[in-house]
């Protein structure tokens, strides 16, 4: 039995994971600089702070304690579920629901993504680069989330 199924067996790794990031969807900012003579800082916005650490929130409590192994390959889907203006008409809110109309409008779609996986670092997996393959949708809902699907890609899969 490898380090991984141990690890599988004793309930510390898995295979999948499926959780939401309730509210409207967020795209990860750009930092900030401040200038001070000659001192320059970056600093992450408040407001990309906040929705990681609810990432990370989100996922702990689905994931009860597991995350994935150093060396499992990822696949990531994110799905975004933006909220319908209310000055929408209802032959239009309609389309929407039925997925016709699809959201072209900011945060962008890698934006969304990078937020989520960068929140999930050391917390889901060791480094999001273990991430091979990845989806982000968007669409809209009654309900604003995000919806999250991570799975370890067996090597005999690919």
């Amino acid at each position: 039995m490898s380090i991984s199924e141990a690890a599988d067996a004793e309930g510390e790794v898995m295979k999948s994971i499926r959780f939401s990031i309730p509210g409207q969807p967020m795209g990860k900012q750009r930092p900030r600089v401040i200038h001070n003579g000659s001192f320059t800082r970056a600093y992450t916005p408040k407001e990309t702070v906040a929705y990681e650490n609810l990432v990370k929130v989100k996922f702990q409590e689905a994931a009860k304690g597991r995350r994935f192994a150093d060396e499992d390959m990822l696949d990531v889907r994110i799905i975004v579920y933006y909220g319908i203006p209310k000055s929408t008409s209802k032959r239009k809110r309609k389309l929407m629901l039925e997925h016709k109309i699809r959201p072209g409008k900011k945060p962008d779609w890698d934006n969304v993504g990078k937020v989520i996986c960068d929140s999930l670092n050391t917390v889901a997996y060791h480094d999001d680069s273990s991430i091979v393959d990845a989806q982000v949708r968007k669409f809209y809902s009654e309900r604003p989330r995000v919806d999250v699907t991570i799975r370890r890609i067996d090597p005999g899969e690919i």
